[in-house]
């Protein structure tokens, strides 16, 4: 899923992040007298104009032929910055963040800097649909973040502004660090950045339609995309978006939020508890669990134990039994199969020869082209089926092979196989036309 579905609920609730939001100046003619800076009437003159200036282009021409003018101002980060609110002013990305590298050169630490180049790369690459390039900008984003987790406050400012300026920016940080490793599969790094994220707001933010409700659909989606997935975690954070977030994202995210939930519990009984949870939650609370869907193996069991006659159960759980049951139940399956005559219809050839037939007969082979089955001949063919043909085979169980992991996890081999001749269809007469009865 792509971040720029949620562009307009997140303009609705108009609490995205802005480039704008922590470029505030900092410098005026007060600070720069009063912080011990040296001026000359001249250059005190010059800066005064350039800042008074009203007009938000006119006041960017003025800012950069000041510097011009005093490359070594003793001012300079301070105008710098100046620069950057005002391109901000004029709706200009492309001059904002143009300013703010100039700004880095400065002083490589710069958090308004790094916050702008941030959310500038981060928006980029929402509008960016070819793969490699929205990767390079969310990739751009990420650095800037990390740089700013790290950058340290300036001795010119004081320190209830710094603090105020991390408490604003950190949030925001994580988020483009995790939705750059969330794009690239790196799942461990975007749950850690994403936690982080939501953990450096107030809950009730992460409640509201906006960036932090959100990324906590993503953090959802970061724990189905691991390696392996983690449908629990999964189910939390992706129904508390889908319960909080309003329409149409209710309704569009909700299938991805109870597959999660069916994919480990087995089925849908028991999902409203959840939704009743998230709402007040953020977290799974201690002792949040969902119980899980019985595994093959214990469905195997049960069947098994349940089944007196094992010969009449369908070919389609015999071969279940023997993909998935531990050696001791399969074995039983196969104790009643091996050496027994069988004829299986809609057999769809994978591989085949004259003397050998690999071909799919489960519902779950069939759908991954897979063999399931092996059909060693009783005589060669005179025609070989083509790949993708649909056959009906009579054949004796011979063997069988467990392959655990694997998109078909057993293989039967069959032998004495035969291929029966399709049968033809009737041949259809032309109907008899009969001359009209002539009227006397």
């Amino acid at each position: 899923m792509k971040k720029v579905l949620f562009a307009s609920f997140l303009a609705a609730a108009a609490v995205a992040v802005s480039p704008n939001a922590l470029v505030a100046a900092t410098a005026n003619v007060g600070q720069a007298q009063g912080g011990g800076v040296q001026m000359s009437q001249e250059e005190y003159k010059a800066y005064n104009d350039a800042i008074a200036t009203a007009d938000p282009k006119a006041k960017v021409t003025a800012l950069e032929a000041y510097l011009e003018k005093y490359p070594q101002s003793s001012v300079k980060e301070s105008v710098q910055e100046l620069i950057m609110g005002t391109y901000g002013q004029l709706n200009d990305p492309a001059g904002m963040l143009a300013a703010a590298d100039k700004l880095l050169q400065t002083n490589p630490s710069n958090l308004r800097a790094l916050t702008t180049e941030m959310s500038l790369h981060k928006g980029m690459a929402d509008q960016k649909t070819e793969p490699a390039e929205k990767q390079a900008e969310l990739d751009k984003a990420a650095d800037a973040a990390k740089k700013a987790l790290t950058a340290t406050k300036g001795k010119d400012m004081d320190q209830a502004t710094w603090d105020a300026m991390i408490k604003q920016a950190t949030p925001y940080l994580y988020s483009a660090i995790a939705s750059a490793a969330l794009n690239k599969k790196d799942t461990a790094t975007a749950i850690d950045n994403y936690k982080k994220e939501l953990a450096a707001v107030p809950p009730e933010q992460t409640a509201a339609p906006g960036p932090f409700l959100q990324d906590t659909f993503f953090l959802g989606l970061a724990y189905m995309q691991s390696t392996p997935a983690d449908y629990v975690n999964c189910t939390w954070y992706t129904t508390r978006f889908v319960e909080l977030a309003p329409e149409p994202y209710k309704t569009q995210y909700a299938p991805t939020a109870k597959y999660c939930y069916v994919k480990y519990h087995g089925k849908a009984d028991g999902y409203e508890t959840v939704q009743a949870a998230v709402k007040t939650n953020l977290n799974p609370p201690a002792g949040f669990a969902i119980t899980p869907a019985p595994k093959p193996s214990d469905i195997v069991h049960d069947t098994i134990a349940a089944t007196p006659d094992l010969s009449t159960l369908a070919l389609s759980d015999r071969e279940f039994i023997l993909a998935y049951g531990v050696k001791e139940d399969s074995d039983k399956m196969w104790a009643v199969l091996q050496g027994k005559d069988v004829k299986i219809p809609d057999v769809v050839v994978v591989e085949a020869t004259e003397t050998s037939i690999k071909g799919s007969v489960s519902e779950d082979a069939v759908q991954s082209k897979a063999a399931d089955f092996t059909f060693n001949l009783k005589e060669p063919l005179t025609k070989v089926p083509a790949v993708g043909d649909k056959i009906t085979v009579s054949s004796t169980y011979d063997s069988y092979t467990q392959s655990a992991g694997q998109a078909v996890p057993v293989m039967i081999v069959m032998k004495d196989a035969t291929v029966e001749a399709p049968k033809k269809a009737p041949a259809t007469k032309a109907p008899v036309r009969r001359a009209p009865a002539r009227k006397k």
